[in-house]
């Protein structure tokens, strides 16, 4: 994989987003393969759809791109609020792509976080546009990183090198299951994971995820049951294979 951008297609722009989006563009269609099947390659879309930047001409999986000179590990901005809400309801958020590229204009850091990791508890809601703003009262959003697990932030590159393409489809393929959930359901299980993931160790039980009903209560408000809720998601992660039950309350994350 050449970490190295095209700088020669940035003669035609002046303004900085402009370059980053073009560099980063011919990037991905260069370089970059589907993790999802065996293609080597994802193609531009033509489908106008906004948010979808890039899609598998084999599988059909969408994907979002985002280019960023500066990383925030904790949250990186979308675009419009409820739009993104809708499409997480309706199931047809693309993956993400976040792209960090250097001041030389290498790509540093390639990051995918498969779509069935967006939920409605990871989009956090901005403040409206004010009056004087040219689309006044228009509400964006920001994603969470913070609020998804490990399982769906999978490296592609990593400080400037290139993560094998078998581990990458690997780890793409283990979390897959979550995508035979249906979306209302999906939010409960990847905030039960970031939960277990937040205990920083493979084995763990059950009682240290009851002292974390208070967290999920509140990202939950409308449920009141968070008890018999955890332990519905963990039959949940069970059956997708993400993590086993030893047994006397106790669990451990399939590595």
């Amino acid at each position: 994989m050449n970490l190295r951008c095209s700088i020669e297609l940035a003669a035609r722009y002046k303004a900085g987003s402009q370059i980053a989006r073009v560099l980063s563009e011919d990037w991905c269609s260069r370089e970059l393969y589907c993790p999802a099947c065996d293609s080597n390659r994802i193609s531009r879309s033509r489908t106008n759809t906004p948010a979808i930047d890039f899609t598998c001409p084999k599988c059909e999986e969408s994907f979002q791109l985002k280019s960023l000179r500066n990383w925030n590990p904790n949250k990186v901005v979308d675009a419009g609020y409820s739009a993104m809400i809708r499409a997480i309801r309706s199931d047809t958020a693309p993956n993400l792509l976040l792209l960090q590229y250097t001041s030389e204009w290498c790509v540093e850091n390639v990051l995918l976080i498969p779509r069935v990791f967006f939920t409605e508890s990871t989009i956090e809601k901005r403040k409206p546009l004010n009056s004087t703003a040219r689309r006044a009262g228009w509400i964006g959003c920001n994603i969470l990183l913070s609020g998804i697990p490990a399982d769906g932030k999978i490296g592609i590159v990593s400080c400037g090198v290139s993560e094998p393409t078998g581990r990458v489809r690997s780890e793409f393929e283990r979390v897959n299951g979550l995508a035979e959930l249906p979306p209302t359901l999906r939010g409960w299980t990847v905030d039960v994971l970031n939960v277990i993931r937040r205990l920083g160790k493979r084995r763990f039980s059950l009682r240290e995820l009851y002292q974390m009903e208070t967290e999920l209560q509140l990202l939950h408000p409308n449920n009141r049951n968070t008890r018999p809720k955890i332990r519905q998601q963990l039959q949940v992660l069970r059956d997708i294979g993400l993590i086993n039950f030893e047994g006397r309350g106790y669990y451990t994350l399939e590595a």
